[in-house]
């Protein structure tokens, strides 16, 4: 598909309801079609020509092949929890592989097989019934293998490192319809470019992982600080986190719990900042000792104890309603000096949606110990993300909840060390989307990749949001 790309023609439609495939096609006038085309991130309100429901690689190859030959833009989609709405695309095709989302385990070597429509919640309970685990996402309905190609972050990044840090293979559909298998052995340029940027270069189909021990209960918790004891409670943690072992994951937010049973009644509906951690050793006590310091606070509320792996992975699932609109952004921090501090505290008080946030994730251990050119992924000496989620359901508050995600981005980038973090990130208008981009990766990186982007698809078959086009675009 080289030169600019048209929306799908009758004729194609002809030639895309004639294809015999082990799934199926569904047009605008097909039963399913609705639900078929909503996303996730209501704010990508753009309707497809059609939508390939592919039931196998073979289907994935078929409807890239059509859509070539007859210069129909794609879109892909996977469990369709994508924040920037890359899952779909307007008058074009989408190539949906949502109900391939088999997960196997090898019990003997903990290696995990994700199919490329598999949710985090396919994930974790396809794993946990051997007490193993894929570091992944903190939201269920995530999907695996986007999550993967981008990084994904979550409460096993320290112990294990991002999910892509854990993939061993992966099979895949290129721009000319055929299925490649990329690792350190096969395609190893390839494999470099899918752990960081893979999104670019084709439709995955299958993953395999390196899975790690866990649970099936980890010790976990929270402790929340009211509005008065913020500036106090994160000079703390940014004092005291540096000192914690590994195997200890902490995540500090801004937050509003959300009915939550545990919660005291006065912190109902109220903004609390939330230090959490995750430790994933296998002796708990030394888990407790680790976190002991963070009691000797005196927190508002704590929430401790041996928890369900499961539990504590949709733990957060309200947060992420269906019929959301969704704006992200995200910075590399190195240090939150007193200033920085002051900023996050009042941005934090200016927010107006319940399921909207701000995370704090602490990095370092694992993720830290990964060679900057191992991967497409950056930043790995960095030690915080700051995640800034925007996230409502008021189709009329649009305007105001993404000044306020920009704002606090724009306020905190005199802290930041450069780069973003590629899956955190909402809609852009285009020329956005594409400095975004570039933001994104490494000058050296950023060139690799388009060396890569020349071989693998020279016509920008494939578009996502953070797109990397081929030199000659």
């Amino acid at each position: 598909m080289s030169g600019p790309v048209s929306q799908a023609s009758p004729n194609s439609i002809t030639i895309l309801k004639s294809l015999k495939l082990d799934g199926r096609i569904l047009l605008p006038a097909d039963e399913g079609w609705a639900e078929a085309s909503t996303t996730w991130n209501t704010m990508a309100d753009r309707q497809p020509a059609a939508i390939i429901q592919a039931g196998s690689a073979n289907d994935v190859a078929t409807g890239i092949e059509v859509a070539r030959a007859h210069r129909i833009p794609i879109a892909i989609r996977g469990a369709g929890r994508n924040l920037a709405g890359d899952a779909t695309i307007a008058d074009g095709l989408v190539i949906d592989v949502g109900r391939m989302n088999d997960v196997g385990v090898n019990p003997g070597t903990r290696i995990v097989t994700v199919e490329g429509g598999a949710s985090i919640g396919d994930l974790d309970r396809g794993t946990m019934g051997h007490r193993t685990a894929v570091p992944a996402g903190m939201a269920t309905g995530t999907g695996v293998a986007g999550l993967t190609l981008g990084g994904g972050i979550g409460r096993l990044v320290r112990p294990y490192g991002l999910s892509l840090d854990n993939l061993l293979d992966a099979y895949l559909v290129t721009a000319t319809g055929e299925q490649v298998h990329a690792s350190h052995q096969d395609n190893s340029e390839l494999f470099w470019g899918l752990r960081g940027a893979g999104a670019n270069f084709g439709i995955v189909t299958r993953l395999e992982f390196q899975g790690v021990p866990l649970g099936p209960k980890v010790y976990a918790g929270a402790a929340w600080f009211r509005a008065d004891r913020w500036r106090d409670a994160l000079r703390f943690y940014f004092e005291w986190a540096p000192s914690v072992p590994d195997e200890l994951t902490t995540i500090t937010s801004f937050i509003t719990p959300l009915d939550d049973p545990e919660a005291p009644h006065e912190l109902q509906g109220q903004s609390v900042l939330s230090v959490a951690w995750t430790w994933a050793g296998r002796d708990m006590t030394v888990g407790e000792d680790a976190v002991r310091d963070l009691f000797g606070t005196d927190p508002d509320h704590i929430i401790a104890g041996a928890t369900p792996w499961l539990d504590l992975q949709s733990a957060l699932d309200p947060y992420f309603p269906e019929g959301s609109r969704a704006y992200f952004k995200s910075h590399f921090v190195d240090d939150f000096a007193d200033e920085a501090i002051d900023a996050l505290v009042a941005h934090a008080a200016k927010r107006r949606s319940p399921i909207a946030g701000i995370d704090i994730h602490q990095l370092g251990g694992a993720f830290g110990r990964v060679d900057e050119d191992a991967t497409a992924f950056g930043n790995r000496d960095a030690r915080y993300l700051l995640n800034i989620r925007g996230v409502w359901t008021d189709t009329t508050q649009d305007a105001v909840h993404i000044a306020w995600v920009r704002d606090l981005w724009d306020t905190m980038e005199p802290h930041a060390r450069g780069g973003q973090f590629a899956t955190l990130a909402g809609p852009e208008e285009a020329g956005d989307a594409r400095s975004q981009a570039r933001m994104v990766y490494p000058p050296a990186t950023w060139d690799r990749l388009v060396s890569l982007k020349d071989e693998w698809d020279p016509g920008n078959v494939f578009r996502p949001g953070r797109n990397i086009p081929p030199s000659r675009l």
